[in-house]
């Protein structure tokens, strides 16, 4: 196995082409080519917000206590064999799963199995802002800074060596759906005290150890990533040796790549690519709907959107079928709310927003809004949620434009968009929103709640106090159909404020080479790659 220096995420020189070609036919035989659009910035999804590291590496290098079944939508044991819900949904208590090993890499051997330690050291990273390792990596979690969570986390205490409490300071009942996701991973804390006795903290973060059924092997940045099996996983030996996660083209390059055999497996194609991908005998195609969301956010700090008449107006002349027809072709719903259909929560009675061009100039007129000049920002790379962002972004250019207003299109890369984004000079972005819990809550506060805009999810910059008081009072309700009242009302005050147009929830789809089975595709977004194989038998050739 390669040994990697502490410059691990600087990259390498070698070319992604002769890396790669030079061990094609080891690949070919003992493992696959993923290939994905997108940016690394982190190997730890506690410091992610969504992309590449969430919905690709983390189900393969980590395990969470829960997980959620890719069927059932329910929650099932991981890293926690079972757990315990007491003082009205206050305190929680997880018995922990005996006899999982840490990986063994290049940079660290465990001595011992996992255990309470690994997991309170886990938590308090994230919720304890005292904890010496809070700050490691900029001391920003995203997903868990907006929703709070370390206000809530009143203590995480090792009741013994395999059991854990951990106590809130008021009873949230999306609690356990939000550890299930891939932004809780367990994580060594025996590594964390190794990498603290020599002062390399950060490591952490760059060479990763974890429980998952692979193991990072070699990095190249821009490049590709080659992840190595883990022979010790606690589910059983995952059935390839290697993966190689191919993170060097986009757009038709991926598609060339996958016609040619160089990807086995082509994730987010376009839409517009569904019927070469159909027509050809030697690949197999996997739709499901997704847990997603894409949406237009208005920076409602900046006016004139701080008026919300005028974000109506806006909406009024963005002709949403149109993107379903030219960006989507029928692989998306249109949205009529930042909740998907799918979720238990959403709102039978919310309506899309109408196509109304006449409507939007009449409004912009009573509203005194002339000769509006607009910046929108969008990202260059597909997402799950949006395969053409920019042709999105040019359509609503074009619709805007018939109703008066002009809109200057910004591109901006994955990973300075987050920045771009929080210093207000925008006045709409085209963002979008995938998890990997069937909670609710898990959109509504991390897009649209007032803690969210410091966490850097919440792109409108929207701060609604009786909004965060709804949503609030779902969560405090142990009573399903009291949280589902809630989460309409929700709904039903964003349809009037319009922070945010949603546009589609995209269906989840993935292409793949004939003889790839195995591959389990989740509505979350998130696919371990543990049960994945080549079958290469005369009873499976096209």
């Amino acid at each position: 196995m390669l040994k990697l220096s502490s410059a691990l995420l600087l990259g390498l020189t070698l070319s992604l082409s002769n890396a790669l070609a030079a061990s094609q036919p080891d690949i070919r035989q003992s493992g696959f080519v993923y290939c994905v659009n997108g940016v690394l910035n982190t190997f730890n999804p506690q410091l992610a917000s969504s992309g590449l590291t969430v919905d690709t590496l983390a189900a393969q290098l980590y395990d969470s206590l829960l997980g959620v079944d890719p069927y059932t939508y329910r929650l099932v044991p991981q890293l926690a064999s079972s757990w315990e819900v007491k003082d009205n949904g206050a305190t929680y208590i997880f018995h922990l799963r005996q006899g999982v090993p840490f990986q063994t890499t290049a940079w660290f051997t465990p001595h011992r199995t996992m255990n309470a330690d690994d997991v309170v050291f886990s938590f308090s990273r994230m919720f304890n802002r005292n904890d010496p390792w809070h700050e490691i990596g900029g001391g920003h979690y995203p997903y868990f800074d907006s929703l709070r969570f370390p206000d809530n986390v009143s203590s995480i205490k090792k009741l013994d060596n395999m059991t854990v409490e951990i106590r809130l300071k008021q009873p949230d009942a999306s609690f356990l759906w939000h550890i299930a996701t891939h932004y809780a991973p367990i994580l060594s804390a025996e590594y964390a005290h190794q990498l603290s006795a020599s002062g390399q903290e950060e490591q952490m973060d760059r060479q990763p150890v974890g429980t998952g059924p692979f193991q990072l092997s070699e990095y190249h940045s821009g490049q590709f990533i080659r992840l190595a099996r883990n022979p010790h996983y606690w589910k059983g030996m995952p059935r390839m040796k290697q993966v190689v996660i191919d993170i060097g083209a986009g757009g038709t390059g991926r598609l060339s790549k996958l016609l040619t055999g160089e990807c086995d497996v082509l994730a987010y194609p376009a839409a517009s690519q569904l019927d070469i991908l159909r027509d050809d005998p030697r690949l197999r195609m996997s739709l499901r709907p997704g847990m997603n969301v894409a949406y237009l956010a208005f920076n409602t700090r900046k006016p004139p959107l701080d008026n919300p008449q005028v974000r109506k107006a806006l909406s009024l002349a963005i002709n949403n079928e149109r993107l379903m027809s030219s960006i989507y072709y029928g692989t998306a719903e249109t949205a009529a709310s930042i909740l998907p259909r799918a979720s238990w929560a959403y709102d039978a009675q919310a309506s899309v927003t109408a196509y109304d061009p006449i409507k939007a100039q009449q409004l912009l007129k009573q509203l005194n809004v002339h000769d509006l000049q607009l910046k929108l920002m969008v990202p260059t790379a597909s997402q799950p949620w949006n395969p053409s962002p920019m042709k999105t972004a040019e359509l609503i250019q074009a619709d805007l434009g018939r109703v008066g207003v002009s809109v200057d299109i910004v591109p901006v890369e994955g990973r300075f968009q987050e920045a771009q984004l929080m210093s207000l000079n925008h006045d709409m972005t085209l963002a979008g929103w995938a998890t990997d819990s069937n909670d609710p809550d898990s959109f509504f506060r991390p897009l649209l709640s007032c803690a969210a805009i410091s966490s850097a999810t919440n792109y409108a910059h929207w701060c609604y106090p009786q909004f965060d008081q709804i949503v609030h009072n779902a969560l405090i309700s142990q009573q399903l159909s009291e949280r589902i009242d809630d989460y309409h009302q929700a709904q039903q005050m964003l349809s009037e404020q319009m922070p945010v147009l949603p546009l589609a929830s995209s269906l989840r789809l993935q292409a793949y080479r004939y003889d790839i089975k195995g591959l389990v595709f989740s509505p979350f977004g998130n696919t371990s790659f543990a049960g994945v194989y080549r079958d290469d038998s005369e009873d499976n050739q096209p």
